[in-house]
């Protein structure tokens, strides 16, 4: 009923603010006779007069006077809303959701979104710091826009975009290493012998290092399980043991000998990392905005 009668509370309402038919047909663009008849067919569907006719214009009745009232509410919200997307169409307003690891979120996106909010600063951001595997479940249940994750093996409903890769190693003090071949001696086998510390078993990063162990064939004796990989460089500098992080997060502290990478026969194969979307969902001016950032060049 309110789709099919849109139209004529337009003409109603239009009639309404003018008091005078041949004004609401010169401001819709139609004629007289069509806005006659759509007055009578919207008091036909009503059952009740809506305009009192004189020779000086038409007049609301009391029925008419209810009924424009709320009309009048409704054109008003609808003009409102107009105006709210023109006003953010125009100012760059919007809301992009992103689902990162705390990994991912300091090494890949932080300079991403320092770029976008200096484009945008009228874009709220929600950032959901949390493992890969809830983005991938977030982003399949579009809880969020955009996930910034390691290339998945397998995700259903996803579309995956590569943006750059990481290289995993093992890193460890030199005075941690110099105490470990002081109580083992200069051949020391570092994974039977030393203390490894990777992240728990909820994390990705920790599934793909122990596919890469396993292919090795490799056993690690003494294992200490770290919930981030900020922790797992701080203990490594203070020679806790051996660390598995990026090498992107150690730059640094390799360059300065803070650390020491341990050598492998067969490295790390590097992970791709790039961004997701939910297939089949539409892309919002702001979620483009920062795909645009992030697309390789």
């Amino acid at each position: 009923m309110i789709e099919q009668n849109l139209s004529l509370y337009r003409i109603f309402y239009t009639v309404a603010n003018t008091g005078n038919i041949s004004k609401a047909a010169r401001e819709l663009y139609i004629s007289q006779p069509a806005i006659s008849k759509s007055i009578s067919k919207l008091e036909s569907s009503m059952q009740t007069p809506l305009f009192i006719r004189s020779s000086r214009g038409v007049t609301l009745t009391s029925e008419g006077q209810i009924l424009y009232e709320h009309v009048k509410t409704a054109f008003e919200a609808l003009s409102r809303g107009e105006n709210e997307l023109t006003r953010i169409k125009k100012l760059g307003i919007g809301h992009i959701r992103i689902g990162v690891s705390t990994t991912i979120c300091k090494y890949l996106l932080m300079p991403y979104l320092k770029q976008y909010i200096a484009r945008y600063p009228h874009i709220m951001v929600t950032v959901e710091n949390q493992a890969t595997a809830q983005t991938i479940s977030m982003l399949e249940q579009q809880h969020i826009d955009i996930g910034i994750i390691a290339a998945p093996r397998t995700a259903k409903n996803i579309t995956f975009t590569p943006i750059t890769k990481f290289e995993d190693v093992f890193v460890a003090s030199p005075s941690y290493l110099e105490n470990l071949e002081i109580r083992e001696g200069t051949l020391t086998d570092y994974f039977s012998q030393g203390t490894f510390m990777l992240l728990d078993q909820k994390n990705m990063t920790r599934h793909y290092i122990d596919s890469y162990l396993n292919e090795q064939q490799i056993t690690i004796h003494h294992l200490l399980e770290v919930s981030t990989m900020d922790l797992i460089i701080e203990f490594a500098k203070i020679g806790l043991g051996i660390g598995c992080c990026i090498k992107e997060a150690v730059s640094r502290e390799l360059a300065q000998h803070a650390l020491v990478q341990i050598p492998l026969d067969t490295p790390i194969p590097k992970r791709t990392i790039g961004f997701a979307t939910a297939s089949g969902v539409p892309v919002t001016q702001a979620m483009q905005n920062f795909i645009d950032l992030l697309q390789p060049r």
